[in-house]
């Protein structure tokens, strides 16, 4: 059995010291371009879980010395007026990232949406060019909270190459993108993955045979302590509300007995998710640099 204390992943611990290095990257941009990176967030309707991310969106921004604006629209905004909106932004040289906040509202189609944004300034990685560009082994940038996992693995030196990766969850947000980036011929990764949805018959059998088993299918405690061998690590990216408490996929209390690292929920990949946004958005800025 393992110390509970001894094995935790800090999240915010590793995000504060992201935070740091793009602080100083920012600034010696600033000093070579005399460009402020600016990241633009549009959102539909006052979903107080959507208003929620967009704040910390606007405080991660703060902290590391980027511009943010908010582009506020009714939830009734037609599909050809949010298309306008995005048209502006792509066309605003000032503007480096765009993020259009989900889940939009049934009478938009969110593929069309995530279509019109330009890729160069698709810091969220939704466009199908990014993700095409990922599935062909060059992105240009990796999605937000899959890299978030990618991150965790290479700073806590936790080896992935030529290891078995067990991914519970299929969605084109984390579990796809996750099993590319994981799959891509580069240092970090070179994994061999196996990706597990809600119709796979004994998932047990698939996290028992893991050394990295990351959780990622939107359903609290779905991965308990039985289904767990002894020194895997476990990174938990579920985010569920039970009894008014944030709990992730993973059956903390069981787990964190069994496996040699893992993530708490929160304070796990949550925290690195924001910084890897910033990051993209700084990426963004030095590739539009790099055109004008």
């Amino acid at each position: 059995m393992m110390n509970n204390e001894n094995n935790l992943i800090d999240g915010k611990s590793i995000a504060e010291t992201i935070k740091h290095e793009l602080i100083l990257e920012t600034e010696k941009f600033f000093k070579d371009k005399n460009i402020v990176p600016k990241l633009s967030v549009v959102i539909l309707g006052e979903d107080p879980a959507s208003l929620f991310y967009v704040r910390m969106i606007e405080r991660s921004c703060k902290k590391v010395g980027f511009q943010f604006e908010k582009h506020a629209l009714a939830l009734d905004t037609s599909e050809d007026e949010l298309l306008g909106v995005i048209k502006q932004l792509n066309n605003n040289d000032k503007i480096h990232g765009i993020i259009v906040q989900t889940p939009l509202p049934a009478h938009i189609n969110q593929q069309k949406i995530q279509k019109a944004l330009h890729p160069e300034k698709d810091v969220d990685c939704f466009n199908p060019v990014n993700m095409g560009n990922l599935a062909l082994g060059v992105p240009v940038f990796l999605p937000c909270t899959p890299n978030a996992v990618f991150e965790i693995l290479k700073r806590e030196k936790i080896d992935v190459e030529g290891k078995h990766v067990t991914i519970v969850g299929r969605s084109s947000i984390v579990g796809k993108p996750l099993a590319l980036i994981l799959l891509l011929k580069q240092p970090n990764a070179n994994a061999t993955v196996t990706v597990c949805h809600s119709r796979t018959g004994n998932l047990a059998d698939f996290t028992r045979e893991a050394d990295i088993i990351v959780a990622a299918a939107g359903k609290a405690g779905i991965i308990t302590g039985s289904m767990v061998a002894e020194n895997t690590v476990v990174i938990d990216v579920g985010t569920n509300e039970v009894d008014g408490k944030l709990v992730g996929d993973v059956n903390f209390e069981e787990v964190s007995k069994i496996a040699s690292r893992i993530t708490p929920v929160p304070g796990g990949v949550g925290p690195v998710t924001n910084m890897m946004l910033m990051k993209n958005t700084l990426q963004a800025a030095k590739n539009i640099a790099g055109t004008l």
